[in-house]
Formats: structure tokens, sequence, C-alpha cells
């Protein structure tokens, strides 16, 4: 059985007390899914915010609005004021009959984790990290060929047909819109009516989402509506 599951990056949570957040422990990524308990969503917000909250207070077309000096507002600073919203991880594939796993590398994000419906329908290649390890997807003809590491000649493989792919992928939607969910409920809960809309909206940029994708969010009513 192939399983695929969306992912972010697990990173040291460092002390972190802002909001009650889930040890990851020695986990080297956390699946995102409609069974994440507040906790874990907590974890899943604190590290797409400190995905983004690195760098200087300058983009390259102007200075954006000043960092704000209590420390909710100025930890969120990076994820509510940048567009293009970086989330460390990707999609995870485990072939559960053969133990198999096939893991995000350092260049993958999971803002791009649509790019596999362009592997699906048009073939190629696409690579997600490099030495010491390069996982790689390729299409050839009607199977997708998924390699742990490239950088090894007898790297263990993941072969899957193409037509299993588009139900795989749909399965992530899923679980892309139900942890959606989870993580607006989580927001009228620990965050202030200011950060929870810019928030959501910021998540569903990370995960390629439109807000109103989410189970329950329409009815929020802080949240601004698409377009």
């Amino acid at each position: 059985m192939i399983v695929m599951q969306p992912v972010l990056e697990a990173r040291p949570l460092d002390d972190f007390d802002l909001w009650p957040v889930a040890d990851t422990g020695s986990a080297e990524f956390l699946a995102l899914d409609g069974g994440l308990s507040p906790a874990e969503v907590g974890t899943a917000v604190l590290l797409v915010a400190r995905c983004n909250g690195s760098g200087p207070d300058l983009d390259p077309e102007g200075e954006r609005p000043p960092r704000p000096a209590d420390p909710l507002g100025s930890f969120l600073y990076g994820l509510l004021t940048v567009e293009d919203v970086y989330a460390a991880g990707g999609l995870r594939v485990t072939d559960r009959a053969t133990g198999i796993v096939f893991q995000p590398g350092c260049c993958d994000g999971l803002e791009d984790w649509r790019d596999w419906h362009g592997l699906a329908e048009h073939g190629g290649l696409v690579g997600y990290g490099h030495e010491p390890v390069s996982p790689v997807a390729e299409r050839f003809g009607r199977t997708v060929r998924l390699t742990v590491n490239a950088d090894e000649p007898d790297s263990p493989v993941i072969v899957l047909p193409v037509a299993d792919l588009g139900g795989l992928l749909a399965g992530v939607e899923r679980d892309l819109a139900d942890f959606l969910g989870l993580a607006a409920d989580w927001a009228r809960q620990y965050l202030p009516p200011v950060h929870r809309a810019p928030v959501i909206a910021a998540l569903a940029r990370a995960l390629d989402l439109p807000v109103q994708s989410a189970p329950g969010v329409p009815t929020v009513p802080d949240l601004p509506s698409e377009g």
C-alpha cells in the first residue's frame, strides 16, 4: 500500500511559550491532516512562522511595515508580511509493503506540492535536494519512479502507476484542507482577533489552498473573502 502525506520539516521548539505546542521529539517531519491535536496544530503554525521569520525587515520592492514590539506580533511578523510564504517540507511517500520512505529534500517546500500534478500530467523529472540526499521523482510512461537518494546508485526506489498518483494527490489536498480547518479553530482559541484572519490566510498560501477550501473556515466572521 502506498501512502502520500503532506509534511512539515520538524525543528527544535526552543522553549517556545507564545501558545501550547507539542514536542516532535526525534521525528524529522510533522504530517498534516485533520487528526492533529490543538498542540500539534500549534507546532505546525510555529514551524511555518519560523520558516518566514528570519531576514531583514526590508523586502526587495520597498519597506515592509514596522516590526511590532509585542512578542506575538514580532514572532508573526515574517509570516504576515511575506507574500510568498515558504513551508519547509513537502510530500512524503511511504510504501508500507516494503518499508521504503521517499521524503522531502532540503530544496523542497510544501507550498510547491502541486508540482506533482505537473509531473503526472506532463512527465519529466522533479528534484527535491542535493548532496548528501537528493530525492528525485520521475515519470516513465505510465509509471512514476521515486528515488530516495539519486546520489546513491543502489538507492531504494518506489514505483507506482501514474493512474494512482491523482488519487494520492486528492488525498493530500483533503488532508491539507482538513488541517487548515483545524488551524482556523485553533486560531479562534489561541490568537487575538487581529491576527486570526491574516494567519489563516498566510497558512493557506503556504499550503497552496484557497482560504475558504477548509471545512469550517467560512464561518469565521473575521476571515476575508477570497479575491
